[in-house]
Order: C-alpha cells, then structure tokens, then sequence
C-alpha cells in the first residue's frame, strides 16, 4: 500500500510539473502586444498592405539549409548558434542571445523608413521562442502593431507516419508561399564589426 502511495505521490508531481513546463510554453509564445499572425495571414498583410514588414530573426546557417522567405524585408537574428562550445549533455551547439539584437534591429528600422504604426512581422522557424521575444523587443522600442507568426517559417511537425517528426505542417514554406535557398544580399544579416 505505501509503494502505491509513493508511486501516485510521483505520479502527480510529474503530471504538475508537465502542466506547469506546458503552460510556461505556452506563454513564452505570446507577446506583450498579443498580435499574432499564421504565415498565410503574413503573406496576405503583405500583399495588401505596402508599409508591412517581414523580419527573419533565425540564425543565419538554418537559414541557409532550409530557406527563406522572399519578400523578407530585415535578417537580424535572436539567438546564435554557440560554434565555439559544444553541450556534451545536450548534444548539440547551445544558443546565446544576440547581444547586439535591438541595435541591430533598430538601425535596419530605421534604413527601412518603418515608423511606429508600419505592421512589422516577426518570423522564427516555428513560431514558439524566438519571434515572440523579438517581437517583444521590437514592441519596447516604440512599434505598436508587431506580430509574431504562429507557425514560423518550417511550421509544426508532422506526428504520425514515416516522416513523423520533420516540420511539413503550415508555417511560410509548407504553405506555397515565396521561398528560395538563394538569400538576398541586402537582406543577410551580417555580425557587428
């Protein structure tokens, strides 16, 4: 009887503590602005409306292997890939903020002539912790109407079948909309000198 308890005991810390990382999540995805767009709403507040424009904030090598958005207007990523120091546990390069990010994005802003109530849209790969902190940052310097694409330009992943994992569900390049793997020149970001 005591080892049931125990085990339900852990059982319900587990489950809480899923809840809590879930709902914690959830809200790393939302905005101070709580504007969001999917990646066909960009697209189409694009075409309707000349002042709008479209930031790419991903690092500049996953760009160059899955792609980007043609009518993106600004490259000026959140996070960098750490290429210098490999997290064993993690297996994988951690990411570290871009400390130069609101510079950055505030001079390419300010070359684009966007003025406080222009739309700005902001685009990660998937829409879940990198456009929402970014549009966030954009938002404190002074832009009204910043939105974070839900869905990212790879979208969600698939859930069920061979490919079960890959991203191929919406987001900007699933959905048909102007992708190339050539980027811009104008547009590429470059790192602070």
């Amino acid at each position: 009887m005591k080892r049931r308890l125990v085990a339900i005991g852990l059982l319900s810390t587990l489950l809480a503590t899923s809840h809590a990382l879930a709902q914690e999540a959830d809200a790393y995805r939302e905005t101070q602005l709580g504007l969001y767009l999917t990646a066909v709403e960009a697209h189409e507040l694009l075409e309707e409306n000349e002042r709008a424009v479209l930031i790419d904030v991903r690092d500049p090598i996953e760009i160059k292997f899955t792609g980007f958005a043609e009518p993106t207007d600004i490259h000026v990523p959140w996070v960098l890939a750490d290429r210098d120091s490999f997290d064993e546990q993690a297996r994988t390069w951690p990411m570290v903020k871009n400390a130069d990010f609101a510079a950055q994005m505030q001079a390419q802003l300010e070359a684009l002539g966007v003025t406080e109530d222009d739309p700005i849209i902001v685009m990660c790969r998937s829409g879940s912790t990198r456009s929402a902190p970014a549009a966030d940052a954009i938002a404190g310097m002074g832009f009204s109407e910043v939105y974070s694409v839900t869905d990212g330009f790879e979208g969600g992943k698939l859930g069920e079948g061979d490919s079960k994992g890959v991203r191929a569900v919406d987001g900007w390049r699933n959905s048909g909309l102007p992708w190339s793997y050539e980027i811009d020149p104008d547009v590429a970001w470059r790192p602070a000198e």
